[in-house]
């Protein structure tokens, strides 16, 4: 009797023992998947998507391989299996990644009692022109933010103003009469009846002695302006940079909503479709990356690059632009920096960033959803 329940006994623990085993061997499997995208998206910053555009997408899907991984390490620790240290090897590997996505900084506060300039970059997305926010006195809210914060520079994307004889907004003379910064350089991309205009807009309360855009497409609504800035007695170039957006459609988002809320769907072309336009944006963005780096590089002043680069910071876009210089969020920011209030994509895509005769501090992301981009600002201080 004692026998026959102690195979039993034994029979069962097998059973487990052989499903156990054959659970491990499948999580392995995929520990594989997510390692192997991890080690590739290493590579995506330093691979122009016009060469090799699939590689970009890894470096998009950057941040879903890390946390896939971190999972894998906590399995295999709950198993006490030595396969732990697979996933945290390559992890640690590339832990100077996930330092450009995440920050916890303490002692990130300026000194009051030297002099700091007080930088903001804000897509404004049109100040909500044709109300995609659904709600009554967007604009005027953005225009109280940006009083409020009240920077000594401010770079804005998708800038929107009417002329004397528009329906719209003067929003020129608005930021000028309600704020310290009332020197401007605004390229225009677009105007529609000629007095209704779109492109990008850099303020200052300092001196603009000089002024310059770098084209990318005659045909783009996309583009990079500087201006030469005089601060007490330095000169500083000041980039506004506005790269290639995907442009996805309500389809598109629709599409995206009901895949993830599990939504029966035949429509493959709707999927070919955003692949298509994100392997288009992946390309032009290298490209206008390419001509924005090079123009930094041969800047005889020290540079401040704010702008919406639609691009998070594993890819291309990011690693080019920022070469030789610092990143303020890196510097002085806390948390995962999130500036994209869209469903995609939802990390941090825009960026200020400066050259090192400049210290950041107070680095933030005004979490304000009245643009479908969060407004960032920080201090840099002369160092």
């Amino acid at each position: 009797m004692k026998s026959t329940e102690q195979n039993n006994i034994q029979s069962e623990s097998k059973k487990k023992k052989i499903g156990r085993n054959f659970f491990n061997s499948f999580a392995m499997f995929f520990n594989h998947i997510a390692a192997i995208g991890l080690l590739i998206s290493y590579f995506a910053p330093y691979v122009s998507p016009e060469n090799f555009w699939f590689l970009a997408f890894f470096g998009l899907a950057y941040p879903v391989f890390v946390i896939l991984n971190i999972l894998f390490v906590i399995y295999w620790v709950g198993q006490l299996k030595r396969r732990m240290f697979y996933s945290l090897i390559i992890l640690l590997g590339g832990w100077s990644y996930i330092w450009e996505y995440g920050q916890i900084n303490f002692n990130n506060i300026p000194d009051k009692s030297k002099k700091t300039i007080k930088i903001m970059s804000y897509n404004v997305r049109l100040f909500d022109l044709y109300n995609w926010s659904n709600k009554v006195g967007t604009r005027n809210k953005m225009l109280e933010l940006i009083s409020d914060e009240s920077p000594d520079i401010m770079c804005l994307q998708e800038f929107s103003t009417g002329d004397s004889t528009s329906t719209q907004f003067n929003n020129v003379d608005t930021l000028k009469k309600f704020n310290k910064a009332k020197n401007s350089y605004i390229e225009y991309t677009n105007t529609i009846r000629k007095k209704n205009h779109y492109g990008v807009a850099i303020f200052s309360a300092f001196p603009i002695i000089r002024n310059g855009k770098i084209i990318f497409d005659a045909n783009s609504n996309n583009i990079c302006i500087y201006s030469d800035i005089k601060i007490n007695k330095d000169t500083v170039r000041v980039y506004n940079v506005h790269l290639q957006s995907i442009h996805l459609g309500y389809d598109d988002y629709k599409f995206m909503d009901d895949i993830m809320h599990n939504k029966k769907t035949e429509e493959l072309e709707k999927s070919k479709n955003i692949l298509k336009r994100i392997k288009r944006a992946f390309i032009k963005r290298s490209i206008q990356t390419e001509l924005v780096a090079e123009h930094i590089s041969k800047s005889p002043y020290p540079v401040i690059v704010c702008g919406d680069f639609n691009d998070p910071p594993a890819s291309y876009t990011y690693h080019t632009i920022s070469k030789d210089l610092e990143d303020a969020f890196v510097e002085s920011g806390n948390g995962f920096g999130r500036t994209y209030a869209g469903k995609f994509p939802s990390f941090r895509i825009d960026y200020i960033l400066h050259s090192k005769i400049f210290k950041a501090y107070d680095f933030r992301t005004i979490r304000e959803e009245l643009s479908d981009h969060f407004p960032v600002c920080c201090y840099l201080e002369r160092q």
